[in-house]
C-alpha cells in the first residue's frame, strides 16, 4: 500500500508543470534506483549479480572492505516490482515536499544517513541472535521521509494506494509505526520490520530535537567533490545578481524559521541574515 499527498499531487499538476520539472534530489535518487533496477533486470536477469552486488548481510560486518555496502543496498530491489514502485511512489510524492523543507543537501545527508542506520542496526541485530540473511530495499530510508512529512504536515490530506480512500498524514504515521511493529514481532515474514523501525525512530529523533546534519558536511557528505571545477565569472559592477541571489536565500532561510522556528537555523544561516541586514540598513536614506 503506498501514500501521496492528493493537494501536492493537484498542485502539480496545473498547466506549465512537467514530471521532468526542476531537478530535485528526490527525483535523483527515484532515477538512480529505476536505473539500477533496469540494469539488474535486462542483463543480470538470470542470477542478478549486480542485486547480489549491492546488497548486504549480517556477515558485512566483518568485512571492513565490503562496508560499502551497507549504503549500497538501498538502491538494490527484489524482482517483483512492486517492492521498487511503492517504494518510489513514496519516495517521490511525499519526498519532494520534505527535501523543499530541509533543503536538498540536508535532504540527501539524512536520507543516506538513515539507509546505513539501518543497515548496520540490521547486521548487528543479526549477528547478536545468530540470524543470516541478505538486505536490500530503500525502504528504511522511505519510512524516515514519510514519517518526517507526517511530522511536519500532520492535517494534510493524504490518499492511500491503491485503494482511494482520503486520510489525515497523522493517521498514516499511526498506521506505520503499528504495522511496521507488529511486523518486528512477528517472526514469519521476510520483511526487514528492524530497518523501517530504525529509519523511524531516527525520524523522529531528528524532527523532535530540530537536527541539522551539516556537521558531516567536513567529509564525504559534503559533496564538495561533486561540484564542477572553477569557473571564469563575470564582472558585475551593478552588484544585482549578488543582490538577487541574497535576496533568495532570504526568502528561504525565513521560509524556514516559519516552519522549524529559530533555533533550526545554522551559524551560516543567521550570518547571511545578518548580512543582508547590514544591506538593507545601508540602502535606507
Amino acid at each position: 500500500m503506498g501514500i501521496y499527498d492528493r493537494d501536492y499531487y493537484r498542485e502539480q499538476q496545473r498547466p506549465g508543470f512537467s514530471l521532468g520539472g526542476p531537478r530535485s534530489m528526490v527525483g535523483i535518487l527515484v532515477l538512480i534506483n529505476v536505473v539500477a533496477y533496469l540494469v539488474d533486470g535486462l542483463f543480470f536477469a538470470e542470477k542478478h549479480e549486480l542485486t547480489n552486488l549491492l546488497a548486504t548481510s549480517d556477515q558485512t560486518l566483518g568485512k571492513p572492505w565490503m562496508w560499502w555496502q551497507f549504503l549500497t543496498y538501498g538502491f538494490a530491489h527484489a524482482v517483483s516490482p512492486h517492492h521498487i514502485f511503492l517504494n518510489m511512489l513514496q519516495l517521490w510524492f511525499l519526498g519532494r515536499t520534505v527535501e523543499q523543507l530541509y533543503g536538498s543537501k540536508e535532504f540527501l545527508r539524512l536520507y543516506l544517513v538513515m539507509l546505513v542506520l539501518g543497515s548496520v542496526v540490521w547486521a548487528v541485530g543479526n549477528a547478536v541472535i545468530g540470524q543470516h540473511g541478505s538486505l536490500i530495499g530503500a525502504s528504511g530510508a522511505v519510512s524516515g521521509v514519510v514519517l518526517l512529512f507526517v511530522l511536519n504536515f500532520p492535517h494534510t490530506t493524504l490518499t492511500l494506494f491503491p485503494i482511494p480512500i482520503p486520510v489525515k498524514a497523522w493517521v498514516i504515521g499511526v498506521m506505520l509505526i503499528v504495522f511496521n511493529v507488529l511486523g518486528a514481532l512477528s517472526e514469519t515474514s521476510n520483511i526487514a520490520f528492524g530497518v523501517h523501525l530504525t529509519g523511524l525512530a531516527f525520524a523522529y529523533v531528528y524532527f523532535r530535537n530540530r537536527w541539522n546534519l551539516a556537521w558531516l558536511s567536513g567529509g564525504l557528505l559534503s559533496f564538495a567533490w561533486l561540484k564542477p571545477g572553477p569557473k571564469l565569472r563575470v564582472h558585475d559592477p551593478t552588484g544585482k545578481n549578488r543582490q538577487e541571489d541574497l535576496g533568495d536565500e532570504v526568502d528561504r532561510i525565513l521560509e524556514k524559521i516559519h516552519s522549524q522556528g529559530q533555533d533550526s537555523l545554522t551559524r551560516k544561516e543567521r550570518r547571511t541574515l545578518e548580512n543582508a541586514s547590514r544591506e538593507y540598513q545601508k540602502k535606507r536614506p
